[in-house]
């Protein structure tokens, strides 16, 4: 059955909960009609929405915070954060608003939320709306997210209006309509840990465990349980992160989901020319979350984490589940990588040229996507050398050096060039969401209100490892005359 948004099925398990996690609060309409920005199919699908949902006035008046959905919560949660290193004891949803959950036929759970529609109990000295600009992006990287195969929010749609919004300059505002199993964060802990309020807390941990984690409820220990598995989680999905050249930007441990999912796109970034000290926050002066230390940080967060459940798990035990992360991210990365260069399991062959090549990349700069999805096309038996991959290197004699020893590990440890190729293809993708692709389409909608570049690179990043020969372009690394785009945490 499909439905239309009024009536689209809510529940809303976590505002059973008590007001200690959450304040109730509706969105504010806005000041000027609200237009539909752009749709998308692929996420009405979860929700079992009707196909041409969006052609109504309703559509638009309910997901720009206009219009109430029948049976809507209406909250903001309330969480805390470590931010750059430092703990804020109280932050919460400042421009975010839960409407509530569905539940899908196929048993799947999507909470839906409205960011950027009006001021909430946590907004602070903000106004609560969000720019276009920046919802913009979130939109196409949650769903470049998605069609890379890494855990993310997905997002439903962007509404938007002439509404005024200021920050460094004045801007027009937008709302994204964000879907996730779960919006709770790591910060979500910390609030009541910070607070000594250790039956909230524990209230909370079981409504994670009951509603996202059941089947640790049988667990003898079912909170460290827990903690092992988001580790876990965050282990792998950090790897994945690194296989494909992206940057969060703002790891802090209010943008870390406690399923393991990317959350909060602000100033993120996929890398161009290799740079392992690649910083995409222009506001991160320190480098405290470069591209390099993201497996670093991972840690730090979820030892953060880990600290909050020691009222309910010894310190020990914590610490041993800690002490699990690095194997369990480097195993990944490992995998990952191993299958980037066409190999089906990691050895010390594997392990040098991997080392190799980055340190070739780096000194040449060369770009992270481009040079991967160029190596699915090298030949095992061939003594030819690809001079589209030569010429991505400043000293082109080491990297055939590079190249021969290749050749070798693939004859010894890889299946034939047809599969081998192929597997590298759904390895290796050929586009990714780069900033000057993104800056064009949001420079077109702000100039023009023309959304098609919107249309155009959502359908391309779906399918970000097909060929898409009338799209080749979008695979090319920006152009030396393109200015580079500094992206910060204001939205």
């Amino acid at each position: 059955m499909k439905h239309n948004p009024k009536t689209l099925p809510l529940s809303n398990s976590f505002s059973e909960l008590s007001k200690d996690f959450y304040a109730e609060v509706k969105p504010s309409p806005t000041l000027n009609a609200a237009e539909l920005i752009h749709f998308n199919p692929a996420a009405a699908e979860l929700l079992e929405l009707a196909p041409d949902c969006h052609q109504t006035a309703e559509f638009n008046a309910i997901f720009s915070g206009n219009q109430a959905i029948d049976n809507a919560a209406h909250i903001a949660m309330r969480y805390a954060g470590h931010q750059f290193g430092h703990l804020v004891p109280s932050l919460g949803d400042g421009r975010a608003i839960m409407l509530g959950e569905t539940t899908n036929s196929h048993g799947q759970r999507w909470e839906i939320q409205l960011k950027g529609s009006g001021m909430t109990p946590f907004s602070r000295m903000g106004d609560g709306r969000a720019v276009l600009r920046s919802t913009i992006r979130e939109y196409l990287c949650s769903e470049a997210m998605f069609g890379l195969g890494i855990p993310t929010t997905r997002a439903l749609c962007i509404t938007g209006c002439d509404d005024k919004v200021y920050r460094e300059q004045v801007e027009t505002s937008a709302i994204l309509t964000r879907l996730a199993p779960s919006h709770v964060r790591f910060g979500s802990l910390e609030y009541f840990y910070y607070r000594d309020k250790h039956e909230p807390l524990r209230q909370l941990t079981d409504y994670v465990i009951s509603h996202h984690y059941p089947e640790l409820i049988v667990s003898d220990t079912p909170y460290l349980a827990l903690l092992q598995e988001v580790i876990s989680r965050t282990a792998k999905l950090i790897a994945q992160w690194q296989s494909v050249g992206f940057c969060h930007g703002v790891m802090n441990t209010d943008n870390m989901s406690i399923l393991g999912l990317t959350l909060d796109y602000g100033p993120f970034g996929f890398l161009d020319g290799y740079n392992p000290r690649h910083i995409c926050n222009h506001s991160d002066h320190s480098g405290r979350y470069a591209y390099d230390q993201q497996p670093e940080i991972g840690l730090w967060n979820l030892a953060c984490l880990a600290q909050t459940l020691t009222p309910f798990i010894s310190e020990d035990d914590a610490r041993q589940a800690l002490s699990q992360y690095s194997q369990i991210f480097q195993q990944e990365y490992q995998q990952l990588m191993s299958n980037k260069l066409g190999f089906e399991n990691y050895n010390d062959d594997v392990e040098q040229l991997t080392k190799t090549l980055l340190l070739q990349m780096q000194q040449s700069q060369t770009d992270f996507t481009s040079l991967f999805r160029q190596l699915c096309s090298v030949e095992r038996d061939s003594e030819q050398t690809d001079q589209i991959l030569r010429n991505m290197f400043v000293e082109p004699e080491a990297f055939d050096q590079w190249l021969n020893d290749y050749r070798l590990a693939l004859r010894k440890h890889a299946p034939p060039d047809k599969q081998r190729q192929s597997n590298m293809k759904l390895a290796n993708p050929k586009y990714v969401l780069r900033n000057h692709m993104a800056q064009l389409a949001i420079e077109k909608a702000e100039q023009e209100k023309d959304y098609s570049e919107i249309d155009r690179l959502i359908k391309l990043l779906h399918n970000p490892f097909d060929e898409h020969a009338d799209m080749a372009h979008y695979a090319s690394p920006p152009a030396e005359s393109v200015e580079q785009v500094a992206v910060s945490c204001s939205s």
